[in-house]
């Protein structure tokens, strides 16, 4: 009997010693991560207890332990187990207690920010001037002002000094005679034009062609055209050369509109990509966490511990977010090639950016400063489709005033001078005298509906000009009311989701230690790492939508200037 009571009492030492290891073990791993902070999807970094005993030696100490407590009664009549307990470490109360570890103002992972490197990181800024220095198309709009040089250089040459000449000969018949001449015709700004030549006329001339004969020496003239009714103020020269140089104008605003929409694309693209890459580090976290787990729940596994349909959910969960990785990390290269078509190189070649190019989003709480009364005037005198309906109608006017200028009169002076030189031609000299002419020509349509009918297309063109352009102002301080709006509720929402993920990361930490403290399960730990990823996500989501609605509020402004 004594014997059999030895055999019992060593036994029980030794499952006491088993137990006192396993709360060691349990005790160590809470005080390791009772106050580590909380970040999104982290994983405990407790070690698990390796078993003392297999599952044979289990049984054995049951039946002994059944045994013994057959025994009490009869040998001693006292209670072993007290004794048992009081060997037993004291439990560590804090365990049970709240977590209070406070979650880190950014709801994303700690273990990977540094793939996001701080230095020669791509900003806003370098994408911004990467659309101006090399973007294609913004290539394309600066050859616009070529285009519009062109035209107003075309209308000039309506100006252009004229050089004229000629050779008329008669070699043949019976009046034989030989002209030649040479002169330059230059059209005056003001309207008319000057004129000056050389000409020679030998030879026998018809009666009634004889002023085509001169002097031995041949004959100078000179002489001027102005107009004092039509063509006096505007003519067709001047209506055209000022229409080409209110186009060469309208061609600035009109770049300046595609600069602003260039950019606003850009910084679209890469805001897109900044959002891809942070939604990229967290899943990478969250398949980390669930493949650390899946060696611990083996071991626990193959020692009987748990059941082995939880290694197979855990192994369903890896592949799942492996599957998702996948997804997440192809929508990451599609951000990143899409941005490459505004961020170049000094050649103007697209640049793929990786992972390590990766900035963050910064805070936005200190931006939205902003009066929008005072940007919408901002607006409106910057917005270059105002400035392009500005030079429209400074060309309605232009055309009107030219169709004015049809109703006029056609009443144009002109004056000659001319003098022959050298012997004269004939015996009464008459070509050897100064001759000035003085002349007057008079032109007036009676009914005039072609300029008249011109009159009233105008009027009605800039009718619709001027409605046009204040709905254009009524829009733009719509679109700016709008956008402000968009960029405050996308803050709101950053901010109450941000109190989410500190929300949603605190229970999923307490869900991960009640997992390997054996009261919880793996179904728990996934949804509630699941809603920690979800809320982190609709963080992302946030800063994205209150960035993309900055570049808008930018855009609407026209903040971007031509340089």
């Amino acid at each position: 009997m004594c014997s059999r009571i030895l055999t019992i009492l060593a036994m029980m030492h030794f499952l006491g010693c088993v137990t006192v290891n396993k709360y060691d073990s349990q005790s160590t791993h809470e005080s390791s991560n009772i106050n580590k902070p909380i970040k999104v999807g982290e994983e405990s970094s407790a070690v698990q207890v390796e078993p003392s005993i297999d599952k044979a030696d289990r049984e054995v100490a049951k039946i002994s332990l059944a045994a013994f407590e057959e025994q009490i009664d009869l040998s001693t009549g006292t209670d072993r187990s007290t004794e048992i307990q009081s060997e037993l470490p004291p439990l560590d109360e804090s365990a049970n207690e709240p977590a209070n570890e406070s979650a880190e103002e950014t709801p994303y992972p700690t273990e990977l920010q540094e793939l996001a490197i701080e230095e020669n990181s791509v900003s806003l800024d370098s994408v911004i001037g990467s659309v101006y220095q090399s973007f294609p198309l913004l290539e394309s709009a600066y050859a616009g002002r070529r285009i519009a040089e062109g035209d107003q250089m075309s209308a000039a040459g309506a100006y252009d000094f004229k050089f004229k000449a000629a050779s008329e000969n008669n070699a043949l018949g019976f009046y034989q005679n030989y002209r030649q001449s040479l002169g330059f015709a230059q059209p005056l700004y003001g309207g008319g034009e000057f004129f000056a030549g050389y000409r020679v006329g030998n030879g026998s001339f018809q009666p009634w062609y004889l002023e085509r004969q001169t002097n031995e020496g041949g004959e100078f003239k000179t002489g001027v055209n102005i107009p004092l009714a039509k063509d006096r103020n505007i003519d067709q020269r001047r209506a055209e050369l000022w229409r080409s140089n209110y186009s060469r104008k309208m061609v600035e605003p009109e770049i300046h509109a595609l600069l602003i929409g260039f950019i606003q694309e850009g910084s679209y693209a890469y805001w897109e990509w900044v959002a891809a890459g942070e939604k990229l580090l967290i899943a990478e976290e969250v398949l980390v966490l669930a493949q650390e787990r899946t060696d611990r729940i083996r071991q626990q596994v193959e020692n009987g511990f748990i059941d082995p349909p939880e290694l197979t959910d855990n192994l369903r969960l890896v592949s799942e977010r492996e599957a998702k990785l996948a997804e997440v990390l192809q929508k990451y290269q599609k951000a990143a090639i899409k941005l490459s078509l505004y961020l170049r190189d000094y050649e103007g070649s697209p640049i793929v950016l990786s992972i390590k190019d990766l900035q963050r989003f910064p805070s936005p709480e200190e931006r939205l400063e902003t009066s929008v009364d005072l940007d919408i005037q901002l607006a409106i005198s910057n917005r270059p489709e105002l400035i392009v309906m500005d030079f429209l109608r400074k060309q309605l006017q232009l055309d009107f005033s030219a169709a004015q200028n049809e109703t006029r009169p056609t009443i144009d002076t002109q004056w000659i001078a001319s003098q022959d030189i050298g012997q004269p031609t004939s015996p009464k000299n008459d070509k050897g005298e100064f001759v000035l002419e003085a002349s007057v020509f008079m032109d007036v349509p009676l009914q005039r509906r072609k300029a008249r009918g011109k009159m009233f297309a105008i009027e009605g063109k800039m009718t619709q000009l001027q409605a046009k352009r204040k709905m254009t102002e009524d829009k733009i301080a719509v679109e700016v009311q709008t956008v402000h709006t968009a960029m405050q509720a996308a803050l709101k929402r950053y901010v109450s989701t941000k109190q989410a993920v500190e929300y949603a990361e605190d229970l999923a930490q307490r869900e991960r230690r009640n997992f390997e403290l054996g009261s919880s399960d793996l179904l728990k730990v996934t949804l509630r790492e699941q809603y920690a990823v979800e809320a982190s996500e609709k963080v992302i989501d946030a800063l994205l939508d209150f960035y993309q609605a900055e570049v808008d509020y930018r855009a609407t402004l026209a903040q971007d200037q031509l340089p």
